[in-house]
């Protein structure tokens, strides 16, 4: 298995689906994209890893991203509050030359996340951007959690609103952390400062996401694993529409997998080696 050499390899247009297991995805991908499928290593288990070890100097890229750790705020990870947990000295703005903050234009409220409508919203109004660059990501936060259909999301809710409050305490200079009230938002920070790298801790954080009628009917993996599929079609259904405008190599691949209990360990965390993070699809379209 080869790494991922994302800048390496040649591209015009990358689109990264965040937290796609490779297995998942060669299992469905061929439902909606012709191609050229490779199982590839990633970087990094984790978004923050990814980036900060992908973007390492100055690249021309229009970079549409959904997710908040890829951001336009100039905030380092390691000074994050919410979130990141690392000690990566790293911010996309000072790496990427055009980034997109689609997890601030394109957020959904009722749903928790950006859903793959808003990324290629935001593509879309800003071809400028787009034939001025070297190349383009668009940074799709599906299949990663959480699940559209149940339209309940609580851990990205966090960070964005986190992140948020972050940086107007920092514009503002008043020193706010970003205080948030709903019980989501409270109990999962204290469970992993509790519990931190335990099974359980993980699981909690899962939990948010899921519909406990069906956690304790068909059991924590099987139901997260069944609505993460669904995400990911939803997403490759975004996919397959806007790569009929893409003029040149496009790319599908991902940042990071997403892991089920695997070693016991379950969603994605920072510098954890396992299949289900690392490896990765890397898929050529045709």
């Amino acid at each position: 298995m080869d790494d991922q050499h994302f800048l390496e390899s040649e591209w015009d247009y990358c689109l990264v689906l965040d937290a796609c297991r490779y297995d998942v995805f060669s299992e469905v991908y061929d439902e909606y994209l012709d191609g050229t499928l490779e199982k590839r290593r990633s970087v990094g288990s984790s978004t923050p890893e990814w980036a900060y070890r992908t973007f390492t100097e100055e690249h021309d890229i229009a970079y549409f991203s959904g997710n908040p750790f890829i951001n336009d705020l100039g905030i380092p990870l390691n000074e994050l509050k919410w979130g990141a947990s690392c000690d990566y000295e790293w911010s996309a703005s000072n790496h990427i030359s055009n980034v997109f903050d689609v997890w601030k234009s394109g957020w959904d409220d009722d749903l928790g996340t950006v859903p793959p409508d808003g990324i290629a919203e935001a593509f879309y109004n800003n071809q400028g951007a787009v034939e001025e660059a070297d190349r383009t990501v668009l940074h799709y936060m599906q299949p990663h959690a959480p699940y559209l259909a149940r339209g309940k999301g609580q851990k990205l809710k966090q960070i964005q609103k986190g992140i948020r409050k972050q940086e107007e305490a920092e514009q503002s200079e008043d020193g706010g952390g970003g205080a948030l009230a709903s019980l989501g938002d409270t109990i999962r920070p204290k469970v992993e400062d509790r519990l931190e790298g335990s099974e359980l801790a993980q699981k909690a954080g899962l939990w948010l996401e899921l519909d406990p009628t069906e956690v304790v009917t068909n059991g924590t993996r099987e139901a997260a694993m069944a609505l993460y599929e669904e995400n990911l079609r939803i997403a490759l259904e975004s996919v397959a529409d806007i790569v009929d405008d893409l003029d040149g190599t496009v790319i599908v691949t991902a940042d990071h997998g997403e892991a089920f209990g695997e070693e016991g360990v379950w969603e994605h965390h920072i510098e954890t080696y396992i299949p289900a993070l690392m490896e990765v699809p890397w898929l050529e379209v045709e």
